[in-house]
C-alpha cells in the first residue's frame, strides 16, 4: 500500500516554522533573511555531536550516504527536542536533481519521519531541477535572485575572513566583523534591496575595505584548502568541524566558494547537449545565465584582489583547469569540478589540501582521491590527503591523517629552499601520459 506523505502547502507559508540543515553557515545565515522576506518563518539547525550521527543510524540504513545520515539525524533531534510545536513545524531539504543520491535524501527523510512517529511533518524540496512540482515551497525568480547574493556574499565575507582570522593582532575582529556584514545584508534583504547585481557590486568593495583595515601580523603559515563533497565539505556536522581544528594547528584555511558549485551545476546542463545533444533553448539559456554570474562574480573578486588579498580565478577560468587531466563529462556527485579546485588551490599557493568525502561516495572517490597521483605528478608540490568521513571513522584517527599531511607541510614551510618549485608539465610530456609519485 502507497503511504501519502504530507505535502509543504501555500497555507503553510503563514503557519509553519520551516526547520533547515545547516550546511555552509555564512551564506545560510544570509539565506534565512532571504526566505523571511519571502514569507517564510525557518531556523537554521545547529545541533551538532556524535549523538546527531547515532540517531540518523536509527532511521537510515548504514549504507547510506553519511550526509543523508547525519542531516536526518539533526531534524529528528530538533523534532525530539520540544522545542517545535509539531503541528506547525516542516522541513526544507536541498536536492540536486543529478545522478547523486542526494536527490532521494527527500524520499528516505520522510520515511524515517514515519518511523520516528512525526508523519505529519511536510518536507519542502529546495532545488534548481524542477524536482517536487506540487510543493507549495517554489524557487520563483525573486527568491532565487536573493539566493544568489546570500551565496556571493557568503562566499566574499568566508575568503575575507579566513584570509585574516590566523593573523589578527586581537582575536576575534574578523570573526565579529562577519557578524556585522550579516546583519547589514540582512537587515537590506528584509527591506527588500541589496541583491541586485547593481547593488552586489557596489557593496563588494566596501566589504572588501573594512576587511583590509582590521589590524594584522603577517607570519608564514601552512595554508590549506578544503575540498570534497558539498555538504562534508562545509558542515561542521560533516567534517567534524574540520576548519576550526586545523586553525587550531595553526594554518590558513581556504574553502572554494559555494557558487562555485552552483555554477558547476548549471555549466553541467549545458554540457549535456555538447555531449549528447537534445534542447539547444537550455544549453542557451544557461550560458546566459552563467554570463550573468560570471559579470558579478569578476567584480567580486577584483574588490578582494585590490583590497590586497588573495582570489582565485572566476568560474569560466576554472572550467579550463581540468583539461588533459580529467573530462568535463565526468559530472557525477561533485564531478569535475573537485579535480578543478584542486588545481586552483595549488596554483594559488594552497598546495596542502584535505579532500573530504562520504565513505562509499563513489564519484568523490574517482574524481578526489583518483585524481591525488594525476595532480602530484602536474605539481610536485601537492600534499594532498583524502579523509573519509563516516559514522564509524573516528575523528583522532582523522585528525591524525590530517597531523601527518600538516607535518609534511611544516617542513616544507620552515625549509622552502627544498620544496621543488611549480612547474606543470608540458603539452608533449601530458600527451605522452604522466608518471604516478607517490601512494595516496
Amino acid at each position: 500500500m502507497e503511504y501519502h506523505y504530507p505535502k509543504f502547502t501555500k497555507e503553510m507559508k503563514k503557519t509553519h516554522t520551516i526547520l533547515i540543515p545547516n550546511m555552509a553557515v555564512t551564506q545560510f545565515r544570509l539565506l534565512k533573511y532571504a526566505l523571511e522576506h519571502e514569507g517564510y518563518k525557518c531556523e537554521i539547525l545547529g545541533n551538532c555531536g556524535s549523538a546527531v550521527a547515532q540517531l540518523g543510524l536509527k532511521y537510515v540504513h548504514n549504507d547510506t550516504c553519511y550526509p543523508a545520515l547525519l542531516v536526518i539525524g539533526q531534524f529528528i533531534d530538533a523534532l525530539n527536542s520540544g522545542k517545535y510545536d509539531l503541528d506547525h513545524t516542516a522541513l526544507l531539504i536541498t536536492q540536486t536533481g543529478g545522478g547523486c543520491r542526494a536527490s532521494n535524501y527527500i524520499h528516505l527523510l520522510r520515511k524515517a519521519l514515519v518511523k520516528a512517529g512525526y508523519p505529519q511533518i511536510p518536507v519542502a524540496s529546495l532545488n534548481f531541477s524542477g524536482l517536487e512540482k506540487d510543493s507549495g515551497f517554489q524557487m520563483d525568480l525573486p527568491l532565487l535572485r536573493q539566493a544568489v547574493a546570500c551565496i556571493f556574499y557568503g562566499d566574499m565575507l568566508c575568503a575575507l575572513r579566513n584570509q585574516i582570522a590566523p593573523y589578527e593582532d586581537h582575536p576575534g575582529d574578523a570573526d565579529r566583523l562577519v557578524d556585522t556584514w550579516i546583519s547589514r545584508i540582512g537587515r537590506a534583504l528584509l527591506a527588500g534591496k541589496g541583491y541586485t547585481a547593481r547593488e552586489m557590486k557596489h557593496t563588494f568593495p566596501l566589504i572588501a575595505r573594512e576587511f583590509a583595515v582590521i589590524p594584522k601580523t603577517r607570519v608564514p603559515k601552512v595554508k590549506v584548502g578544503v575540498v570534497g563533497e558539498i555538504y562534508v565539505k562545509y558542515s561542521p556536522l560533516g567534517n567534524n568541524d574540520l576548519q576550526k581544528f586545523l586553525e587550531s594547528e595553526g594554518c590558513e584555511v581556504n574553502f572554494p566558494g559555494l557558487m562555485g558549485f552552483c555554477q558547476y551545476c548549471i555549466f553541467n546542463m549545458g554540457e549535456d547537449y555538447v555531449l549528447y545533444g537534445g534542447n539547444g533553448a537550455l544549453k542557451f539559456g544557461t550560458d546566459r545565465l552563467l554570463d550573468w554570474l560570471d559579470g558579478i562574480e569578476r567584480a567580486m573578486l577584483k574588490a578582494i584582489s585590490n583590497a590586497g588579498f588573495y582570489a582565485p580565478g572566476p568560474f569560466k577560468e576554472l572550467i579550463e583547469k581540468p583539461k588533459g587531466v580529467i573530462s568535463l563529462g565526468a559530472k557525477m556527485g561533485e564531478g569535475w569540478l573537485l579535480t578543478a579546485e584542486m588545481i586552483e588551490l595549488v596554483q594559488g599557493g594552497y598546495p596542502n589540501i584535505v579532500c573530504a568525502q562520504p565513505f562509499g561516495c563513489l564519484p568523490n572517490h574517482i574524481v578526489g582521491k583518483g585524481m591525488v597521483n594525476k595532480i602530484r605528478a602536474l605539481y610536485p608540490t601537492a600534499n594532498i590527503t583524502p579523509i573519509d568521513y563516516d559514522p564509524s571513522a573516528t575523528k583522532v584517527n582523522q585528525e591524525n591523517r590530517i597531523k601527518l599531511m600538516l607535518a609534511v607541510a611544516k617542513e616544507r614551510l620552515d625549509n622552502k629552499d627544498a620544496q621543488p618549485a611549480i612547474k606543470p608539465l608540458t603539452a608533449e610530456e601530458l600527451a605522452g601520459g604522466a608518471p604516478t609519485i607517490g601512494a595516496f
